[in-house]
């Protein structure tokens, strides 16, 4: 009998944010997943271990997910991700995939996903914490109130465009386009919010717009506000 992969979202950094469902579900699989070429010093692995001590035990596999935009790079690696995974399906063995947030909000475990399904194999995703729900109980906001409108924006791709939308803007993954994104926030007169590594060891918050550094790390996210 085949096995089952199961992606799981372990939430945004903090390690008390994985719920009961990932946990068990870790403790009971037989093999873990994770993105990156050195499985234990992946963030996926360093956040899991810390609720799931037993994690160490366990046979942890690492899973290539380049950073590109080369779309026939990411095409090739998910393809190679997921005949990896499928040879361990195979052989029935229960799989979980770490990844971090909720698998279905920019996670590239969607791509390996899709793929498993169309090997044949039973796939599950469970539900993590997102990132920017984590940041918006950190400052104490609400992302949307009545008709307020939420809009969830990749920065790398689309900061000018998503600027000119109504109601709260969260923009995901800001990194190097903090100080481009600082300009255009001060020019709307937007409140704003960005937390470097929510939940992480390193953590930053910075409360206003004109605090943004000119660069951020990769796991930084910012809500922003029509200003009053």
């Amino acid at each position: 009998m085949a096995g089952k992969l199961y992606g799981l979202g372990i939430g945004p950094g903090d390690p008390e944010l994985l719920t009961l469902k990932a946990v068990r579900l870790i403790k009971e699989s037989d093999v873990v997943f994770v993105p990156g070429t050195d499985p234990k010093d992946t963030v996926a692995y360093q956040i899991t271990v810390q609720a799931v001590p037993e994690l160490e035990d366990k046979e942890i596999v690492g899973i290539a997910m380049p950073m590109t935009k080369n779309l026939e790079l990411l095409e090739e690696t998910h393809e190679k991700g997921a005949n990896e995974a499928a040879e361990y399906l195979k052989d029935g063995k229960q799989c979980v995939f770490l990844t971090l947030g909720d698998p279905t909000v920019y996670s590239t475990y969607m791509y390996i996903h899709k793929k498993i399904q169309k090997l044949g194999y039973e796939t599950e995703i469970v539900s993590g914490i997102p990132s920017f729900c984590a940041v918006a109980a950190k400052m104490g906001i609400s992302l949307s109130e009545k008709a307020e409108e939420l809009h969830v924006i990749p920065a790398v791709y689309q900061i000018e465009e998503g600027m000119e939308l109504k109601g709260t803007k969260v923009f995901m993954k800001v990194g190097k386009r903090s100080g481009r994104l600082r300009e255009l926030l001060k020019e709307k007169k937007a409140d704003a919010v960005m937390i470097e590594n929510c939940g992480m060891p390193g953590e930053k918050i910075f409360s206003k717009a004109e605090d943004f550094p000119d660069t951020a790390g990769y796991y930084s996210l910012v809500i922003a506000k029509e200003g009053e």
